[in-house]
This record gives structure tokens, C-alpha cells and sequence, in this order.
């Protein structure tokens, strides 16, 4: 998303659309309608999460990180982490270990509040993009994200309530997606996982500080996961630098404020039919309104044109 480019850029890392495949902005379609708007002012791109973790890498190595490949972490200790069965002094310990964190367990953070967990599935599939957007199909309590990567190449999510849905059973509530793939070839194995809505009280403790989705995330239908976590190693960075792990819970628990907003909302619309058909036929009537929905989602602006955008989509809504 153009937002996750744009953290990417201060973390010294360039995508362009040499590294995929652009797209201009998002479009929901369900079984009674659908709405689209580009992004205010800039593009995304659809990239392989192996080409940007290359990216990563070689970021890092720029930076002097020495990277211990195939070395197990087993547990915490009072001056560091146990480390390939020896102990490494580490003046901070940094828990970025995903949803199902050993560190936050380790460091005592586990207390959340768990919203929802869904079930995602992810599949590659040969064959030329259809469209300039990414896509996102509403069914029963089932979405269908797709996004373009390349020339030759189209990502597909079925996210669902439901844990473990095969993937082909989960198409049939989209037949137009289905009538597209139905002679496509897959181009890597195809791969899941769950999406979780969590949120901690606490973040940090001791020198032991958590950052992405160890230290909490949103639900996969944001499209938020990979920039929150960007933001969030920005901000912790700075607090490191400062010697002050305090004004990192500060600042994560801002960054998380709106995505975890954003959630509530879009698993709402995934849960209620008639919510969602009124909201797609006040979207496909007004796109820039829809637009400015977008730019909103993305962090942009000021609390004022938060409310603002808020207020005139619940007029438009109450009219439609």
C-alpha cells in the first residue's frame, strides 16, 4: 500500500515498480454491487513477500546488523537472550517473533484483549492480472483479497470465520474470481495461517521491548500488518536511541488507535449484508468520497479531516 512504501522509504529501503506490478488503488465488489477510488496522490505496489524481505536483508547488512541464520533462541536471561545455547549480552532484547510470540510469553506480556480470529489462505497463480486495483470480494463472512504482482503473476487471499476452509470451496461464493482462476496455474505452494485482532496493555518490560505482530495486530482485511510494523520499528528506534522504552508504548499505542478502528469497521461490513450493501452504494456513487475514506485509512491528515470525512459518509449513508 502506498502508506507501507512510504515507511519503507525511511527505513532507507526503495520499492518501485520495477520490484512488481502497480496498482492505483482498491475496489470491494460483492454479489450486489461493487465500488472502487484510487489512492489520493501516489500508487502501490504488488510485490513478493520474498523480493522484499531481500530488500530487507540487504538494508541491514548495509547497516552492519550481523544476522545469525539457523541459530535457536531459547529463553530469556537477566543479561540478554540464550542464544545457540549460550547466553548473548544484549543490552535490548527485541521480541519480532509474529503473532505467536516466544518473547512476549518469555517476558511476561501476555495480557490482551483478543477480538477475532480468522483463518487466511494464500495462493500465486500464473496468469496476467485483470485489473489495476487490488481487489476485494464480500461473501458470507468470507473475503477474497487479489492483488497483482506481475506481468504474469496474481496473488489471491480467502480469509474466513471458519479455520481451515478448503480454498476451491471458499471460491464458489465469488464465481466471477472463480470463472478467472479456473484454468490458472499455481506459481509457488500454496500457504495459511490465522489473522488475529490482538491488542496488549503493555509492550515492554525490563530492557525486553515487542514490535509487530508480537506486540499486537489487526485483522488481515486492513492491509495495515506490514506498515504498522514499519512504523512501529521507526518509533522504537528513536526510543532506543533515547534510552526510553516509555515513549515507545506512547507511540505504539497511537499507531495502533486508527488500524485497530478500521478493523472493527471492515470485519462489521463482513458480518452484515445490509450494512455493506448500503456502504458499497454510497462508495460507488461518490468514489471521491471513497477516496477520501482511503487517504484516511492510510493515516493521512488531521483528527479534524477524520471526523470531518466520518461525518459526511454518515450523511451520505443515513441519505443513500
Amino acid at each position: 500500500m502506498p502508506n507501507t512504501i512510504s515507511a519503507l522509504r525511511q527505513l532507507g529501503i526503495e520499492i518501485d515498480a520495477r520490484d512488481g506490478r502497480v496498482f492505483r488503488g482498491l475496489r470491494f465488489l460483492d454479489a450486489n454491487g461493487e465500488a472502487e477510488a484510487n489512492f489520493p496522490g501516489t500508487l502501490g505496489i504488488g510485490i513478493r513477500r520474498t523480493a522484499l524481505h531481500q530488500k530487507m536483508l540487504e538494508r541491514a547488512q548495509q547497516c552492519g546488523v550481523s544476522l545469525l541464520w539457523n541459530t535457536p533462541v531459547s529463553g530469556l536471561s537477566c543479561r540478554g537472550a540464550i542464544v545457540g545455547g549460550r547466553t548473548m549480552m544484549a543490552k535490548w532484547v527485541i521480541g519480532a517473533d509474529g503473532i505467536h510470540s516466544r518473547v512476549r510469553r518469555w517476558s511476561e506480556l501476555e495480557a490482551h484483549t483478543e477480538n477475532e480470529a480468522r483463518f487466511a489462505q494464500r495462493r500465486h497463480y500464473r496468469v496476467r492480472p485483470w485489473t489495476d486495483c487490488v481487489e476485494i470480494y464480500w461473501g458470507q463472512r468470507k473475503q477474497a483479497y487479489v492483488t497483482p504482482l506481475g506481468n504474469e503473476e496474481t496473488c489471491v487471499v480467502v480469509v474466513a470465520t471458519e479455520p481451515r476452509v478448503e480454498f476451491t470451496e471458499t471460491l464458489r461464493e465469488f464465481p466471477g474470481l472463480a470463472a478467472r482462476l479456473a484454468h490458472a496455474e499455481l506459481s509457488s505452494a500454496e500457504r495459511g495461517g490465522f489473522t488475529v485482532t490482538r491488542r496488549l496493555s503493555r509492550v515492554h518490560r525490563g530492557n525486553v521491548a515487542l514490535t509487530g505482530d508480537a506486540s499486537g495486530s489487526v485483522d488481515a482485511i486492513t492491509g495495515e500488518g506490514l506498515c504498522l510494523s514499519f512504523r512501529q520499528a521507526i518509533e522504537l528506534a528513536d526510543a532506543l536511541e533515547a534510552g526510553d522504552l516509555e515513549s515507545y508504548q506512547s507511540a505504539h499505542r497511537r499507531l495502533l488507535r486508527r488500524p485497530n478502528f478500521m478493523s472493527r469497521v471492515l470485519l462489521l461490513l463482513g458480518r452484515n449484508v445490509q450494512l455493506r450493501r448500503r456502504t458499497l452504494k454510497v462508495l460507488a456513487k461518490d468514489p471521491s468520497l471513497f477516496a477520501r475514506l482511503l487517504s484516511v485509512h492510510a493515516g493521512d491528515g488531521s483528527a479534524l479531516q477524520f471526523g470531518a470525512t466520518g461525518l459526511h459518509f454518515g450523511y451520505q449513508f443515513l441519505t443513500a
